[in-house]
């Protein structure tokens, strides 16, 4: 009835589906948002994922997490993406390698305005690796809302959109 890549394509999905439910990261939601698009209260939904390197031969990177989120339309680095930013660049410059840093952004705001700033972000991640010693080169890509890292049109959906993804 199924042909063999169809089977295949299932179990890949499965294993994905299964791995991704027990991951175990938990990410503050939005606080409530104004009409203006400003956040109204003084919690930060700015975080970082359980992802991992993968391509370094380093130990340090092995534990250092890859994805760094930031609070609605904002390009600001946390001080907990600075500290897990200088672990990556003294990896990097131990372990060289080329470095690409996908700027994602929510589905919230035009597509021309949403790759705009995901490059903001992914730009202001580049700019601290560079201010920290890092000379290898990096490429800076900007997906706006077009991969978004979660489905559904709520807070905590989008909250995981709002990403630079460290590759």
């Amino acid at each position: 009835m199924f042909n063999k890549t169809t089977k295949l394509g299932f179990a890949l999905l499965f294993a994905t589906v299964f791995l991704a439910g027990c991951a175990s990261t938990s990410q503050p939601t939005d606080s409530s948002v104004t009409d203006t698009g400003t956040v109204t209260s003084g919690t930060s939904t700015s975080g970082v994922t359980s992802s991992t390197v993968t391509e370094s031969t380093g130990d340090q990177a092995a534990s250092l997490a890859t994805v760094f989120y930031f609070d609605f339309d904002q390009s600001a680095l946390s001080d907990e993406m600075r500290a897990l930013l200088i672990a990556h660049s003294a990896d990097i410059k131990a372990y060289p390698r080329n470095i690409r840093l996908e700027g994602h952004a929510d589905e919230r705001g035009t597509r021309e305005y949403n790759i705009a700033l995901g490059e903001r972000r992914a730009n202001a991640v580049r700019d601290y690796l560079r201010l920290q010693g890092v000379n290898t080169p990096i490429e800076v890509i900007s997906y706006g809302e077009e991969k978004p890292a979660s489905s559904g049109g709520f807070d905590a959906a989008w909250a995981l959109d709002r990403r630079v993804e460290l590759k």
